[in-house]
């Protein structure tokens, strides 16, 4: 059975408010624990007027208190813009909150750009292994073995479970050789898909938290009664994307009727490229989208998304999903 699960960018609207989408994510990860979804993660980003997600680990706790069983966790943290030993006392912090719901989903790139890393007092490091030794670091810090002399207080003996994240070959490769979880974000970047998929379970090397590969990877769906209402409801993370794209990041639109048919060619290509690994439609084209992908990558869990203007029609969208997935568990 392929497990789902959600990431949330915690979308600000336009005419909403950062309160109203943590509220938005409260509600949804409530949703989203009733329909069997595995995990609910929120992704770090910086700079965004349209992301609500950037004090990453608070907005896990805010998720975490207002759910009961489902897991809960970064997608992922920016290691780069952190300190190891503050991110092992912050998810420390929340694994003795909730304990055995915590995930710690690790990317190196820094989600944002140079100014805001200079703001964040934070180096980018241009040494090659400077991120697989922060994540080796963080292990350390929580399996207590007191490799770097520090004890980190919370974090130490913490129960996270870490992932590695990533959009190219480097993530797979350093997964596969921790012997750690890996999720792709091919819901963005879709182009090393397979050969990623395929190096890290080659080179998979089996750890005492995980005996072969587990591999994730990411999925947009904008789901809906119909195919057309479902490509209505896209356009606003299509407008979003081409935004992001251009230089021009903006809260999240409401939808446009036609809005494609308004790009030129650029804007149109980038649409073509980036929501590859998508599934736009009503019930039955949501699940055969979903069906094909499983089968083209033998994903052992899939990470949707779904980025909708309207609150109730985005929780329709998750509903869509979770049912073709239990659909799929069911005939297998």
């Amino acid at each position: 059975m392929t497990a789902y699960s959600l990431l949330d960018l915690v979308p600000v609207v336009e005419g909403g408010s950062v309160a109203q989408a943590l509220a938005n994510a409260a509600d949804l990860a409530q949703h989203c624990e009733g329909l069997g979804f595995t995990r609910y993660w929120i992704a770090e980003h910086h700079g965004m007027a349209g992301i609500a997600g950037a004090a990453t680990s608070v907005v896990i706790g805010h998720v975490a208190a207002a759910t009961r069983h489902i897991r809960v966790g970064s997608g992922g943290i920016m290691l780069p813009n952190h300190a190891p030993l503050v991110i092992a006392e912050q998810f420390g912090t929340l694994d003795a909150l909730f304990p055995g719901r915590i995930d710690l989903g690790l990317g190196r790139a820094p989600g944002s750009d140079m100014k805001v890393a200079r703001a964040l007092r934070r180096t980018l490091d241009s040494d090659p292994n400077g991120f697989p030794n922060d994540v080796m670091e963080l292990q350390s810090y929580f399996a207590d073995d007191q490799q770097t002399g520090i004890r980190a207080t919370p974090g130490a003996g913490a129960k996270v479970k870490m992932w590695i994240l990533g959009s190219s070959t480097y993530g797979a490769q350093l997964a596969a050789a921790l012997g750690l979880p890996y999720a792709f974000a091919s819901h963005f970047a879709p182009d090393s898909l397979d050969e990623a998929a395929e190096l890290y379970r080659h080179y998979f090397r089996p750890s005492p938290v995980l005996a072969k590969p587990h591999f994730m990877a990411g999925f947009n769906v904008f789901g809906a009664d119909t195919d057309a209402e479902a490509a209505l409801l896209a356009t606003s993370q299509q407008q979003a994307f081409v935004a992001l794209r251009t230089g021009n990041p903006r809260q999240l639109p409401p939808p446009v009727a036609g809005y494609r048919d308004t790009l030129g060619a650029q804007g149109a290509a980038i649409l073509d490229h980036v929501l590859q690994c998508s599934a736009i439609g009503g019930p039955a084209k949501v699940a055969r989208e979903i069906a094909a992908f499983i089968a083209r990558t033998g994903a052992d869990e899939l990470m949707l998304t779904s980025s909708i203007f309207d609150h109730q029609a985005r929780k329709h969208s998750l509903t869509i999903a979770a049912e073709a997935m239990q659909a799929l568990a069911i005939a297998a």
